[in-house]
């Protein structure tokens, strides 16, 4: 896949692509079930919510050892449409995943993500240079009402906010202060809502400022995210550095697979 001068100019000026149907049905069925399976293991690479201990995210499905390991991420982040498409915005065909994860919003349970910018916790890992881009891939329809993504475009051309620690839900994040976020949403006018069905994906940068709602849905909405940076940005070392599962210490570059490889597991399972 290969993105023309206009969405790249695109990317540049609001921070985000968004593509309506990246996925076929068949793939985000894999991938769906798959996440469910793995939402199941006892690990601390499954963060859970509230008194029913419901999944909030799931990490590390991407590499091929751990609790969490699925060959259907695996192949997932390693296809032309998802690892090229990442190699062209960051130009440079050395990437590997800060880390992978699957967030869940449970029907009327599911809680918020405050606004925040990937980059004000992954500096504090020991990454250098905003040189990161993440893609989400949704599992079930995203709207308004199921808390859906919001993006702040053109905010990624700020820079960093110095973030503040949230504390308000399970997954604990270094976030941007209100005042900050009502700056620069009076400089980059009003969210865009990131909407859509099953298979639509979009690509954002890792300054880009972003949240979600509440779940306010008698549905869960699931949504899949690969983290890519460059191996010459590898993390540097830091004190008391974050698990494994958030913080990669695998920088081995990755393999472009064939197109139809998350399919093709399947069929290598039966």
């Amino acid at each position: 896949m290969r993105l023309t001068s206009e969405q790249v100019a695109q990317y540049e000026r609001d921070g985000y692509l968004i593509f309506p149907a990246l996925f076929s049905r068949e793939e985000i069925e894999i991938l769906r079930r798959e996440a469910a399976r793995v939402a199941m293991v006892e690990t601390d690479a499954v963060v859970r919510e509230g008194e029913a201990r419901a999944p909030k995210s799931l990490f590390r499905l991407h590499e091929k050892d751990g609790p969490t390991a699925s060959r259907a991420f695996h192949a997932a982040c390693r296809l032309p449409r998802t690892l090229g498409l990442a190699r062209q915005l960051l130009g440079d065909d050395r990437l590997y995943l800060h880390h992978s994860k699957v967030n869940v919003k449970t029907a009327i349970e599911g809680s918020v993500w405050p606004w925040h910018q990937d980059y004000g916790s992954w500096r504090r890992d020991g990454i250098g240079e905003p040189a990161m881009a993440t893609l989400m891939i949704a599992f079930d329809e995203a709207s308004a009402l199921n808390g859906c993504l919001y993006f702040l475009p053109g905010s990624h051309r700020a820079g960093r906010a110095e973030p503040y620690f949230d504390t308000s839900t399970a997954y604990k994040l270094w976030a941007v202060p209100p005042a900050r976020i009502k700056e620069m949403m009076a400089q980059c006018g009003p969210p865009v809502a990131v909407t859509g069905k099953p298979g639509m994906a979009a690509i954002f940068h890792c300054n880009l400022m972003h949240a979600s709602g509440h779940n306010l849905s008698g549905e869960d909405r699931w949504q899949a995210y690969f983290c890519y940076n460059t191996v010459a940005n590898r993390p540097a070392d830091v004190e008391n550095p974050r698990p494994d599962y958030v913080r990669s210490r695998n920088w081995t570059p990755l393999a472009l697979v064939d197109d139809q490889a998350i399919i093709e597991t399947v069929a290598a399972t039966t």
